[in-house]
């Protein structure tokens, strides 16, 4: 059985995002992160936050291995509100350093990235 599925390259359905950014960090809890997510889009500085409960995080803190049950919150938004973004979540983060990680975006449906852009603060 063959599949019908659309050809990226030829952009059926889809649509290249060149200004389009996944920004990944974590909270200490679920309620934190949703209430970071809530802020950052209620601000338009991001489109969509996903929030997703139950993370571990291991890592180097002060010396030390630590060991921490975090939430996951993926901020959709473009590139032009990164230093914006950055600046605010730094505001409302509680972590001294909170993870501020952008990811590139090569593409995704037209109809989503219409969306998201016209969800996002300014021209």
């Amino acid at each position: 059985m063959e599949m019908n599925t659309p050809d990226f390259r030829t952009g059926s359905g889809i649509a290249f995002a060149t200004e389009v950014r996944i920004v990944l960090t974590t909270a200490a809890s679920r309620e934190e992160a949703a209430a970071l997510g809530q802020a950052l889009v209620e601000e338009r500085l991001a489109a969509c936050a996903t929030v997703i409960p139950g993370a571990e995080s291991i890592f180097h803190w002060q010396g030390k291995v630590e060991r921490s049950s975090e939430a996951v919150v993926l901020l959709k938004t473009e590139e032009r509100l990164l230093g914006a973004l950055e600046t605010r979540l730094h505001a409302l983060h509680s972590y001294e350093t909170p993870e501020f990680l952008v990811l590139p975006v090569i593409g995704g449906s037209k109809g989503y990235l219409a969306w998201l852009s016209s969800s996002l603060s300014g021209p």
